[in-house]
């Protein structure tokens, strides 16, 4: 009992760094193409009017002046495969107070079973995104936690990672043997393209610590695209990584909006909130395990999340 506790407090810890990794790097991100965006003008309208949905009413985000009002965002990490819509692999709801300076941040669990909004079902969340997309995806998140989704950021995350072979590769540390789909992965330092990178992320069966390894790996993957994001010579690379980001990063933030968020992100305190649900349960129902939500705790949390956004 007390090597499980151990286990599962530690799981918590790298989870709660996971998510540290995935905002500061979506945040570096916007960022990057901003400043970016004032070197090479072309190239920089070029990718945004590709990752750009404001257009589509359905996905029209909140007029908001995001450097001055509380704002919310749903990220959401795809996993899209061949012959296959997709779905979310990745689901974190962030509010962000500009008067604060602050940030909340929610994992909302993959398997969590709700009523998916529109589609007249209740099942995984992470089927909204195959039912209906991201608007689907964002009308089950609001009725699940009673907060307004303001913006979104969509990222195919299969297509995301062919970064890596733009920048010639990334290094990581691995702390086990592992092998998958005809793909080994010694121990030690290991250099990584895109493709050796998602099948890297993506073991779970093959690691004795199943998620709790995937996690780690996970991780891994995001400090090195970090320390290459970092690296001077990436702007001899930023033509293509603009064109890949295009590619696979959908998103409701207008130019104006972004640049706002540029400025605003230096105001932010480093510290995040980070949020979680901890008193569900696991219940099999018919042939399909579901993560059960506490009532209390999402009501609890949709208080927080709604003070937080200045709606109380």
């Amino acid at each position: 009992i007390f090597m499980t506790t151990k286990l599962t407090r530690r799981s918590k810890r790298e989870k709660s760094k996971f998510k540290k990794y995935i905002l500061g790097f979506i945040a570096l991100l916007f960022v990057g193409i901003v400043a970016w965006g004032g070197m090479n003008y072309y190239s920089f309208q070029k990718a945004l009017d590709k990752m750009n949905d404001s257009k589509d009413e359905q996905l029209k985000a909140s007029a908001k002046e995001i450097d001055v009002e509380p704002f919310s965002v749903l990220l959401l990490g795809i996993d899209e495969r061949a012959n296959d819509n997709g779905r979310t692999d990745t689901m974190i709801v962030a509010t962000v107070n500009p008067d604060l300076g602050t940030i909340k941040m929610l994992s909302i669990p993959r398997d969590s079973r709700v009523e998916i909004v529109g589609n007249n079902t209740v099942e995984k969340i992470n089927h909204a995104y195959a039912r209906g997309g991201v608007a689907m995806s964002i009308d089950t998140v609001e009725n699940l936690l009673s907060i307004p989704i303001d913006y979104y950021v969509a990222v195919n995350m299969e297509g995301f990672l062919s970064v890596i072979d733009k920048v010639g590769g990334i290094e990581v540390m691995n702390d086990m043997d592992l092998a998958h789909g005809g793909y080994s992965f010694p121990q030690g330092e290991i250099k990584l393209s895109g493709e050796e990178a998602l099948i890297f992320s993506r073991i779970r069966y093959e690691d004795p610590r199943g998620d709790f390894g995937r996690q780690m790996r996970q991780k891994l993957i995001l400090e090195a695209l970090l320390k290459e994001a970092k690296d001077p010579e990436i702007i001899f690379q930023l033509g293509d990584i603009m064109k890949v980001l295009g590619d696979n990063i959908r998103m409701n933030f207008t130019v104006s909006e972004l640049k706002d968020f540029s400025s605003l992100y230096k105001k932010l305190n480093n510290e995040i909130d980070l949020m979680q649900f901890e008193n569900g349960v696991g219940q099999t129902i018919g042939k399909y395990w579901y993560y059960i939500l506490d009532e209390q705790e999402v009501s609890d949390i949709s208080q927080e999340l709604n003070t937080h956004l200045g709606n109380n």
